[in-house]
């Protein structure tokens, strides 16, 4: 990418957990589930828009705790809004605070963000990133006609264990008393801001489908994109593209869900298929399922849906279905 400020100097790093220094306890990674609580990276941390040069870009600043950042600079946009994933063309950075002040440096550019702002100085030009926040297209979509409606934020009567939490929002470690067998499913998550977490111990929960076949819920904002983070069948297939947005932010699940036949001796005559919005972008095209660990069943037959609970305070609101006949 020629027009790019040249990121190949500057090395992606992750930082280390560090110990909570906060409400939670000793040995635990520092967990915030208010924005207004989480401190000056969160208000960095985020999406950016812009153009360097003559080229049109998107930026994540991913925050990795004490205010350091990675920074992922997309060609043509953001994921979902421009970037071409056949063209796949990335380039990385890392940021750093100090002083007061943000900032990255490389071969033949400076970067500073302060103010919703990216500014970048390079080969003696000056472009400039806005800070964003973009919302799921299918986000607080109202239940459609004839929908069970599984939890709308009054009580937790259609799970067990329910577990209702603060402000009307439901907790991990739950499946539904009913079962499913083909539907329709609208589900909005929230994934907690943990800077100094890596990988899968960030912001950590699944949608399992029918039970056995899980979706995986992660704070992947930022990442590549594989089969076991955030949008991705977990052992069946990656994301067509990583549409995960910052922690705290709502984020959509629209699911149709088929589930697997058998014929009359119970043999499967085909298996299950899904198709997922992930913020209203198709991560999965009807792909073909298999059994996935970590559910209550793997039988293919109809089944719960199941919220993981992998330790981390994921929350959801807004989830309603409606069964196929």
């Amino acid at each position: 990418m020629s027009r790019f400020w040249n990121l190949s100097v500057v090395v992606c790093c992750l930082v280390a957990s560090t110990p909570l220094i906060g409400e939670d306890q000793p040995g635990k990674n520092l967990t915030f589930l208010d924005a207004k609580e989480a401190g000056s990276d969160y208000q960095i941390q985020g999406e950016y828009i812009g153009k360097l040069g003559d080229e049109q870009v998107g930026t994540q600043l991913i925050a990795r705790g004490s205010g350091k950042f990675d920074a992922v600079t997309y060609a043509g946009g953001l994921p979902g809004a421009g970037f071409d994933t056949n063209r796949n063309e990335k380039h990385r950075a890392t940021f750093e605070t100090k002083d007061g002040v943000t900032t990255a440096t490389g071969d033949g550019f400076v970067a500073t963000v302060a103010n919703g702002t990216i500014t970048v100085k390079h080969n003696g030009q000056v472009d400039e990133l806005k800070r964003l926040h973009r919302e799921s297209t299918t986000l607080a979509k109202s239940a459609a006609e004839g929908a069970i409606v599984l939890f709308n934020g009054t009580n937790v009567d259609e799970w067990e264990p329910g577990k209702l939490e603060a402000n009307g929002l439901m907790g991990v470690g739950t499946k539904t008393k009913k079962v499913f067998e083909d539907y329709t499913l609208h589900l909005e998550f929230r994934t907690p801001f943990m800077p100094n977490a890596t990988g899968q111990g960030r912001g950590n929960s699944g949608l399992y489908l029918g039970d056995q076949y899980e979706c995986q819920i992660l704070d992947s904002f930022g990442l590549e994109g594989a089969d076991n983070e955030c949008g991705g069948i977990y052992q069946n297939a990656k994301p067509k593209v990583n549409m995960c947005l910052p922690p705290l932010s709502w984020q959509t699940y629209d699911v149709d869900f088929t589930c697997a036949k058998f014929d009359a001796e119970g043999k499967v005559t085909a298996p299950a298929r899904v198709t997922i919005k992930h913020n209203g972008v198709v991560v999965h095209d009807n792909l073909e399922l298999k059994v996935t660990p970590g559910g209550g069943r793997a039988d293919q037959k109809p089944g719960a849906l199941f919220l993981q609970d992998h330790g981390n305070p994921v929350r959801f609101r807004n989830i309603w279905l409606v069964e196929k006949k």
